[in-house]
């Protein structure tokens, strides 16, 4: 059985638990980070250097960085569920795109606005802060909107490893409580993988 090191209300954490739901595999999840605490501890850092989440232990192989842990089970599934076969070598580029997107271009911009909206202090952001932040996040999310304008997937016409993490970040967008503009394509989109049971299992989890 794999072992997840990672609290829930993690993104990173999330897109974990969602892959390994979509793949059918069995895991246990250790909560750590955030206000559990535990990831400056000696044992730790012995397995993630970085002290941050999440961190993946599949025997004796232990593995961080989420993104790398997505591909690492991917690429076990003999299904090829997440990475199709038959993906030329400009298909699979394109899927790594978009989550590299999502962990830089769009999680940073997005990451500002949830610290905003759900401040760990007691002082409440102001809302000409909190406005910039989601007309920030929207410019993003507007770039996705276009792409799945004419893509039925992050990824293509199918649904594949892209869609998760973007999927989670999307999550996270559409339930935070700030001003939205319409975005057609990327609602539709949204709409069409909430019905996947992975997701299922992470959308009910605590924003913070």
């Amino acid at each position: 059985m794999l072992t997840l090191w990672g609290r829930a209300t993690s993104t990173n954490v999330q897109k974990v638990i969602w892959a390994c739901d979509e793949l059918g595999l069995a895991y246990k999840r250790i909560d750590i980070g955030g206000p559990y605490g535990g990831s400056d501890d000696p044992a730790y850092r012995a397995k993630n250097p970085n002290g941050l989440i999440p961190t993946l232990e599949d025997g004796d192989f232990v593995l961080w960085e989420s993104n790398a842990i997505l591909r690492y089970l991917a690429a076990g599934d003999a299904e090829h569920r997440l990475l199709p076969a038959d993906l030329d070598r400009r298909a699979r580029a394109n899927i790594d795109r978009w989550m590299d997107w999502q962990l830089v271009s769009l999680g940073l911009t997005l990451r500002t606005l949830v610290m905003l909206v759900l401040p760990r202090s007691e002082k409440p952001a102001s809302e000409s802060d909190i406005a910039t932040a989601a007309m920030n996040a929207a410019g993003r999310f507007g770039i996705l909107d276009a792409h799945l304008a004419t893509n039925r997937y992050v990824g293509g016409d199918r649904f594949s490893l892209a869609d998760i993490p973007v999927g989670i970040s999307a999550h996270r967008w559409f339930t935070l409580g700030v001003q939205r503009p319409i975005m057609p394509a990327l609602e539709t989109w949204y709409e069409r993988i909430s019905g996947r049971p992975g997701f299922q299992n992470v959308r009910g989890l605590p924003l913070r």
